[in-house]
């Protein structure tokens, strides 16, 4: 473990705990004097954290690959078009899910957010696989696909919402859009944790190609590095941590920007150096925001994909300045 994954631990086991403790009604360390405190420990607070680190997680470790990949330190997991397609899955179920006996109701909306991710993988292999087995341009289809995808899934869930069946649907989409954890429980932890986790260990299997990609698409490929098998690891890692986060959270932008940066200057800036510790990184932006999100003295509780823009949106605006003059 190098000196940015010990690091960032350690911030976790001090966040965790007291991401625990914290929200509208603060429970003391022991308990004591706060009615039915195990309940809102176990069945409230407990899922909702582990669901941020989950999410955190699997967002931070895909944009220190897609950073890698592009070799762009302004690029994003939202980039690719997965995670606008699988926001448009789950659009689709506020649709779909009057429809359906309620048995299958309650699980619309993360299946059809994963089989939006899925489709979203799928159309990425097939418009950039055959560039990147050799053919050139690899790299660059690969990002006018992706802007495609999210300029495509975008204008279709903005349909969706102008031709909402009723008022509450509008209602629900627009504020699922928006991310949060509220209401999250230990079955959203079950159905993202496998994934998320699964999509992590994809893409610290192409961390030694990222590596080599660094010195550019030649030199990689005299090394032997293998483009297809490289796009293939990219967009399953991806899609499967960023489609497990939007099934079950919504939209929640810049972690995959801002965690990256924060992590670099602790590493020798490789990618296989970054993506560990930006998993835990990513996870520690997340839960610390979420913890925020639920103390603020608000009427109604801030969303966390809205606060998580708060904070990248300026992130994003120094980083343009700085590289206007010529600091990165």
């Amino acid at each position: 473990m190098n000196r940015a994954s010990l690091v960032f631990a350690a911030l976790l086991a001090l966040l965790l705990p007291l991401s625990l403790l914290a929200g509208r009604v603060w429970i003391p360390p022991l308990g004591d004097g706060t009615p039915d405190a195990a309940l809102i420990l176990m069945e409230l607070r407990a899922p909702r954290a582990v669901l941020a680190l989950v999410i955190g997680a699997g967002l931070g470790a895909a944009g220190a690959a897609m950073q890698g990949y592009l070799r762009n330190p302004l690029a994003d997991p939202g980039l690719f078009g997965i995670a606008p397609m699988a926001a448009l899955g789950a659009v689709a179920s506020f649709w779909l899910a009057p429809l359906l006996p309620s048995a299958l109701a309650a699980w619309s909306l993360p299946v059809l957010a994963l089989v939006g991710a899925g489709l979203g993988m799928a159309a990425l292999a097939l418009i950039a696989g055959r560039t990147a087995s050799g053919a050139g341009g690899g790299i660059a289809l690969f990002t006018l696909a992706g802007l495609m995808l999210a300029s495509l899934a975008g204008a279709l869930t903005a349909l969706a919402i102008t031709l909402a069946p009723n008022p509450f649907a509008l209602s629900e989409i627009v504020l699922w859009l928006n991310g949060a954890l509220t209401d999250r429980s230990w079955r959203e932890v079950a159905i993202a944790a496998p994934l998320v986790a699964s999509g992590i260990a994809v893409l610290a299997l192409a961390a030694r190609s990222l590596d080599a990609l660094t010195l550019g698409e030649e030199a990689a490929r005299s090394l032997g590095l293998d483009p297809a098998r490289l796009l293939v690891l990219l967009v399953i890692g991806v899609g499967l941590t960023v489609g497990a986060g939007v099934a079950v959270a919504g939209i929640i932008g810049f972690v995959g920007l801002v965690v990256p940066h924060l992590v670099r200057p602790l590493t020798d800036r490789l990618p296989s150096s970054l993506i560990v510790p930006s998993a835990l990184a990513g996870a520690c932006l997340v839960l610390a925001a979420d913890s925020v999100v639920r103390i603020l003295p608000l009427v109604t509780e801030l969303r966390l994909g809205i606060a998580l823009s708060l904070i990248g949106a300026p992130f994003f605006l120094w980083l343009l300045v700085r590289m206007r003059r010529g600091q990165m």
